[in-house]
């Protein structure tokens, strides 16, 4: 079996076998292809695509490329969200001690910002002392524990991915549906949960640009989750623009205890954390009715049960607890640039990569995972699509640390903004569930 052949098939738009496939990862993980070959087999399959069976032997190959996690009899109780990535997307941060205090096991591996898209890590190492390099068996001890942990993906799971994703990162084949799917399953299924939610989204945000190609990627991976025997929820949500009102990595963090203590009520955060919390809480069999778990998730918020979760997990980690209720132990930006409405009528769109953008030239944000991100610096949105505005109404607000990023930012989030004399409808922010 020759590399050579394989992407001359794959070329031509034919259907690779399971060992062609196997054949691949294994050259490719100890090191006997080049990585030119492996980038002209990701441009073969990112134009001539893959059918669900090569998919579904992909991610298998992948997942078998290292470790897998084994909870053991937990791993029926665990539930693992993971999102696409997106902009202001804290919904992770606020899901998994709500979840928690539910009594529902989570073990999450999550992943550092790349591009415009922020990472819950990033936003977690926000919190000062917070240590997310745990070790596989660390991990496992403390989901036993206090019943929540999360950690940095490690390279000994699903070793293959990494390597491919940094090739498709420099090929421009990140967009493609089966590597998108291969990449996101199989480390999932190594993660150790049987219960998994995929939150996948679309819009100006988003890898994926419209709701039909979100679908279309959610229902490959359901599809490739039944072929390996895993329960796959996936959930297409909208990215149109940022979610909540807070972007950047402290920010978030503070936007999210808000949240937790109750202090946020409505709008996209609290309906999509809740909207993934019922999913959950049925998919383990705690509730049969969506409405009586709903209001059980809404009394651990109010009790306060959910935010003691979540102190506890950042004690847990070597964090500092007490930000949750003083926030200047976050590092703080040097300004604060409150920005006015030009205009009067009511906010009609707010484009998320714009605002992305104008928060990684701040710093939040990186182009290499090598790069460093500054912790401090952000955009909040004072007002959202929807909201009306008066002119000279603040509209945004910057976190910087220097007055010349700050001045780049504000030309993107001033182009995101769109208005009407009309009040526009209300996005919803989800789209569509798919489930096997």
């Amino acid at each position: 079996m020759r590399i050579v052949d394989i992407i001359d098939e794959k070329k031509k738009g034919l259907e690779l076998t399971k060992d062609e496939i196997n054949y691949f990862i294994t050259s490719l993980v100890n090191g006997s292809m080049p990585d030119y070959q492996a980038s002209a087999w990701l441009m073969a399959v990112w134009f001539k695509g893959m059918t669900e069976d090569e998919t579904a032997y992909l991610t298998e190959a992948m997942l078998n490329s290292g470790e897998r996690i084994d909870f053991g009899y937990l791993a029926k109780q665990i539930v693992d969200k993971h999102s696409t990535g997106g902009v202001g997307d804290k919904v992770t941060i606020t899901l998994i001690p709500l979840l928690a205090a539910a009594g529902i096991p989570i073990a999450k591996l999550s992943g550092k910002g790349l591009g415009h898209t922020g990472g819950t890590i990033d936003k977690l190492e926000s919190i000062p002392g917070f240590n997310c390099n745990l070790t596989i068996e660390k991990l496992k001890e403390q989901v036993e524990k206090i019943g929540v942990a999360i950690g940095q993906q490690t390279g000994n799971l699903t070793p293959a991915d990494g390597k491919l994703y940094a090739l498709r990162d420099v090929t421009a084949t990140v967009d493609s549906l089966p590597l998108i799917c291969s990449s996101v399953v199989s480390k999932k299924i190594a993660a150790g949960a049987d219960n998994i939610v995929l939150d996948v989204k679309y819009g100006s945000g988003a890898f994926m640009k419209t709701p039909e190609k979100a679908v279309e990627l959610a229902r490959l991976m359901v599809k490739t989750g039944q072929k390996l025997n895993k329960q796959i929820t996936a959930v297409v949500t909208s990215m149109e623009e940022p979610l909540g009102r807070a972007v950047g990595n402290s920010l978030e963090i503070i936007e999210s205890v808000e949240f937790l203590k109750g202090n946020i009520v409505t709008g996209d955060i609290a309906e999509l954390t809740y909207d993934f919390a019922v999913i959950a809480l049925m998919l383990t069999g705690k509730f049969l009715d969506e409405n009586t778990a709903r209001s059980y998730l809404q009394e651990l918020i109010h009790s306060g049960q959910a935010l003691d979760k979540f102190k506890e997990l950042i004690a847990a980690q070597g964090g500092n607890a007490d930000v949750t209720e003083d926030y200047s132990l976050f590092e703080q930006a040097k300004y604060k640039i409150e920005v006015p409405s030009k205009k009067s009528g009511y906010v009609s769109k707010i484009d998320a990569y714009n605002i992305a953008y104008g928060c990684k030239l701040l710093g939040a944000g990186r182009e290499k995972k090598t790069d460093s991100i500054d912790y401090s610096v952000g955009v909040f949105l004072n007002k959202k699509t929807g909201e009306k505005v008066i002119e000279g109404d603040i509209l945004y607000t910057i976190y910087a640390n220097s007055e010349d990023k700050a001045e780049l930012c504000k030309k993107y989030c001033d182009d995101a903004f769109e208005f009407s004399f009309e009040q526009p409808e209300a996005i919803k922010p989800i789209y569509e569930v798919i489930k096997a």
